[in-house]
Parts: structure tokens; C-alpha cells; sequence
């Protein structure tokens, strides 16, 4: 079993190919085919993950994308932000989140701390 790092682009896709023939019949897990397949899936993501790093969303998206997967108004986010009024300011990029707005949002609604933490992009200027 000749596995090799990922190192270029080239091995990326040769590993992407070999990895490939192992999803139309999965081998099974704990089989020398099936540590193969492991092996190479993990050298993939790693190889992926440093490569193409996906950014963190926008704190502000990730509340609203939050709010429509679970149906939920403004008026549900009060408990977690505050007034009706704060919550809209919020939503509208005029305020920023506090420590205790993230901490809610993130227990009870379970949003990424790491996510709200990070600066919400400005508003455009009009």
C-alpha cells in the first residue's frame, strides 16, 4: 500500500480519482481496501482544508440564515438581543453584537461562537 503525501495539484486529482472508484462500491471498513480508502479520504480533506480554507459566514448572515431555517421574526430573536428595536439595529448592521447577545445566540439558538465573534462586514455606502 503506497500512499504518498498531497502535495500538488497533480496528486490532488490523482488521489481524487483513485478515492472515486471507492464510492460507487465502499469498501469495507477495517479490510485492507477499506484502510486505503480511509487513508485517502483523510489525505483529501487535509489536503482541501489547506488549500481551499472555507471563510467563517458574516455574523449578521448567520443569524438571518439561523432565523429562516428554524421559521423564525425578529420578535423571536428579543429574548437573546433585547428590545424589538435593538434587535432590527442589529439585524441592519447599525449596532454590533455584544458578549452577551453571542453567548445567547450561541446556547440557545446554536450559532457558531467562533462565527459571532468575528467583526460583521459594514453596510454598503449608499
Amino acid at each position: 500500500m503506497e500512499i504518498r503525501p498531497i502535495k500538488t495539484e497533480e496528486d490532488y486529482k490523482a488521489a481524487l480519482r483513485e478515492v472515486s472508484a471507492y464510492f460507487d462500491n465502499e469498501p469495507t471498513p477495517g479490510m485492507p481496501d477499506g484502510d486505503r480508502f480511509e487513508v485517502l479520504l483523510t489525505l483529501v480533506v487535509a489536503y482541501e482544508t489547506k488549500r481551499y480554507p472555507i471563510d467563517l459566514p458574516d455574523p449578521i448572515e448567520a443569524i438571518k440564515f439561523r432565523m429562516d431555517q428554524a421559521g423564525l421574526t425578529p420578535k423571536d430573536l428579543v429574548p437573546f438581543i433585547g428590545k424589538l428595536n435593538r434587535v432590527y439595529e442589529i439585524l441592519n448592521r447599525k449596532r454590533p453584537l455584544t458578549l452577551n447577545m453571542i453567548w445567547k445566540l450561541n446556547q440557545k439558538l446554536g450559532i457558531s461562537a467562533e462565527c459571532l465573534i468575528q467583526p460583521p462586514k459594514l453596510p454598503l455606502a449608499a
